[in-house]
């Protein structure tokens, strides 16, 4: 069990984040471990048909796979180098990733054996932990291109419809915390975590017990891949905690088609394609160029998709750019093509 013991000020300086660099990592787990999470399986058969396939792009061969696989220890922990703490709200994978190509080798090789203690390291990690810290930084780089290769085939394309997931989570807890306080804002997180006293208790892991003061606030992660709350393997390094996200389980589920025609008739044609056009954000006056109509009546019919939830809005300088909602998108993906008359 490990404590987090949080006062006020690390209440006040608690905040959440997001991390595609820790998902890609954590859904190494489950291509390792199909029964680790059912929710899962249709991502993972999608994502094994492309690695595997012989001419596809940024396919992977046997060795590349192995070595991702054997990231990930018998007891499920991964080295801490490969998640560093994400010092915005929501860094890029580029960004990230190249954080992990400028931690010394030396820590490359602690956290390898620290995440697979007391087993000891696969094969394929072994002539690396093994070599000069030099052959190391070789590894550590080459390590980086496979995990961005498998970024761009596994995770990629989903990651807008993860971001939304992850998104609604924090905004849920973002309200549980204002309404009810820390209490509220750890109370359905999961099982495994219990708030008393102003400590946090995260139970349910392998290792001896721990107590971390907070140091500056806890950040919160919230995560697709993530089957229990998982903080780092090194009681040293800043608090941090990866929880499961809610809504995970509509993620790899297929939309139901809809029928193109039917989207025409349920908005009109010019709001389909207003609609279809705003895959940019765009300003009222450009969509009105664009459409070659009056901004008046773009106003019109944006303030009604506005209100429906299809389109979202925010202000730059001195006007306001409008863009698809997540539910904008669902709904003009299949709409291609549609009547725009």
């Amino acid at each position: 069990m490990i404590d987090f013991v949080l006062g006020v000020e690390d209440l006040a300086d608690t905040r959440f984040a997001m991390s595609p660099l820790h998902e890609t990592v954590l859904s190494l787990r489950v291509l390792r471990e199909p029964g680790l999470s059912a929710i899962h399986l249709p991502w993972r058969r999608a994502v094994l048909e492309r690695i595997t396939a012989r001419d596809g792009a940024g396919a992977l061969d046997a060795e590349e796979t192995d070595l991702l696989r054997a990231l990930v220890a018998r007891r499920r922990t991964i080295p801490d180098f490969l998640t560093p703490r994400p010092e915005t709200f929501a860094p890029s994978y580029d960004e990230q990733l190249a954080e992990v190509r400028r931690v010394p080798p030396e820590r490359v090789r602690r956290d390898l054996v620290a995440a697979h203690a007391p087993d000891p390291l696969p094969p394929v990690l072994q002539d690396a932990v093994a070599g000069t810290d030099e052959s190391l930084a070789r590894f550590r780089d080459g390590l980086c291109d496979v995990l961005a290769r498998y970024w761009n085939v596994a995770l990629a394309p989903q990651w807008r419809q993860m971001r939304l997931v992850l998104e609604a989570d924090m905004t849920y807890r973002a309200r549980q915390l204002a309404v009810g306080g820390a209490r509220s804002l750890f109370a359905d997180m999961h099982p495994n975590l219990r708030w008393r006293d102003g400590v946090l208790q995260v139970r349910g892991l392998i290792g001896p017990d721990r107590s971390n003061p907070s140091r500056g606030g806890l950040l919160l992660l919230p995560s697709v891949f993530a089957h229990k709350p998982t903080p780092p393997l090194d009681p040293g390094e800043p608090p941090r905690l990866l929880y499961p996200s809610r809504g995970v389980a509509t993620l790899w589920t297929a939309p139901e088609p809809v029928d193109a025609a039917a989207l025409g008739a349920l908005l009109g044609a010019p709001r389909t394609r207003l609609l279809l056009l705003l895959e940019t954000p765009l300003a009222t006056v450009e969509i009105a160029r664009r459409l070659r109509v009056t901004p008046s009546a773009v106003s019109q019919h944006l303030r009604v998709l506005h209100a429906t939830g299809l389109v979202t809005r925010a202000r730059d300088g001195r006007q306001v750019l409008y863009r698809r909602s997540g539910l904008g998108d669902r709904l003009a993906e299949f709409g291609t093509g549609t009547g725009t008359g």
